[in-house]
């Protein structure tokens, strides 16, 4: 007999998943896989990654469930301005945590590369974002990734910003290797508005690397299935 494979579920972020949440930020921080080798406080990686979402607008995250453990996450936000004003006082504030910890743990060099990529080049290599649209991203671990998993994750998140009247939504997705590209975006109802090639990971991953800006029109499709898929399944 065959063995089913383990139930899959998502749901709504509660605050007892804090600290699964966190170390899945830290476990997928480098390509999808753990961010000790580029950078070695987990705890502050969380706290700028997931920090605002867990702790400000909870209710706008998702998790999902493989066999009753949680695997992955979406973290967004569509209070734009309450956002904005997060960010500017906890950079501000890890700014100064960080720099105490790198003068007196101290960090190595590893660290002491990555943290010199972000005052010297993360500005440059990030693309552009629409004001005032709701965002998201999303980090899975092995077991929930696949093409389903990540449909279902996502098509909840767009279910919600329509529930609460939200015309649009934008992403930022990493893509190497020709694993992804322009094309695939489209084909799920996206739009690139910019992209930038990331290097943060060069010394330790030959491929090149990029970060997409995507966006969405909720008003035109409200579901990952875009439509040249619509038109193709028509004329199969």
């Amino acid at each position: 007999m065959t063995e089913s494979a383990p139930a899959f579920r998502v749901r709504f972020y509660r605050p007892e998943d804090r600290a699964a949440v966190r170390r899945i930020c830290a476990e997928t921080g480098f390509l999808g896989r753990a961010v000790d080798p580029i950078f070695e406080d987990r705890e502050l990686f969380a706290d700028y990654l997931t920090g605002y979402y867990t702790d400000a607008e909870p209710e706008s995250t998702l998790v999902c469930e493989v066999g009753g453990e949680i695997q992955g996450y979406l973290m967004g936000s569509r209070r734009l301005g309450q956002y904005k004003r997060y960010r500017v006082w906890n950079n501000a504030w890890l700014f100064l945590k960080g720099g105490w910890r790198y003068f007196t743990r101290p960090y190595g060099p590893a660290t002491r590369r990555y943290v010199a990529w972000l005052l010297k080049r993360a500005g440059a290599e990030s693309p552009v974002t629409p004001p005032g649209l709701p965002h998201f991203h999303v980090n899975l671990l092995p077991a929930a990734r696949s093409v389903t998993h990540v449909r279902t994750l996502i098509d909840s998140f767009l279910q919600y910003l329509v529930g609460h009247g939200d015309a649009g939504v934008y992403g930022q997705m990493v893509t190497f290797d020709g694993r992804r590209g322009v094309r695939m975006f489209e084909r799920y109802g996206w739009r690139v508005i910019d992209q930038k090639e990331i290097t943060k990971y060069r010394h330790l991953d030959p491929r090149q690397v990029f970060l997409f800006t995507i966006v969405k029109d909720l008003r035109e499709n409200s579901r990952l299935y875009g439509k040249d898929l619509h038109k193709e399944k028509a004329g199969a």
